[in-house]
């Protein structure tokens, strides 16, 4: 049934894995890109009505150490956020905090954007 992407009696097809979304394998085994190494750290005020984050990508853990890590920077930032999509959303303007906690941990970390 590959190739499928829409069945009437099914609904939405997993293009991965054949199966209805509902019942999806592949889809909770959240698949992110291996990446190049580099923790990237960017401020986005895209379809947030202007309100800027700052976004953590990049990072190499897993889901557990990527909440663990995005609560100790909310901590350390003092201002919410959340981990989405395997990046760590941080509210507000806290690049230069972020890139001196981030380079602590041994990773390579860039600045990222504008």
């Amino acid at each position: 049934m590959r190739g499928v992407v829409y069945s009437t009696g099914q609904g939405r097809i997993c293009p991965g894995c054949g199966r209805p979304q509902a019942a999806c394998s592949c889809r909770r085994q959240a698949r992110r890109p291996a990446g190049d190494g580099v923790v990237r750290v960017a401020r986005q005020v895209q379809g947030r009505k202007g309100k800027g984050v700052t976004v953590v990508s990049g990072v190499p853990l897993d889901e557990a150490g990527l909440a663990a890590l995005a609560a100790e920077l909310k901590k350390r930032c003092g201002s919410g956020g959340t981990v989405r999509d395997g990046l760590i959303e941080i509210q507000g303007d806290h690049r230069q905090l972020l890139l001196g906690l981030l380079a602590q941990r041994g990773w390579t970390v860039k600045p990222a954007g504008g």
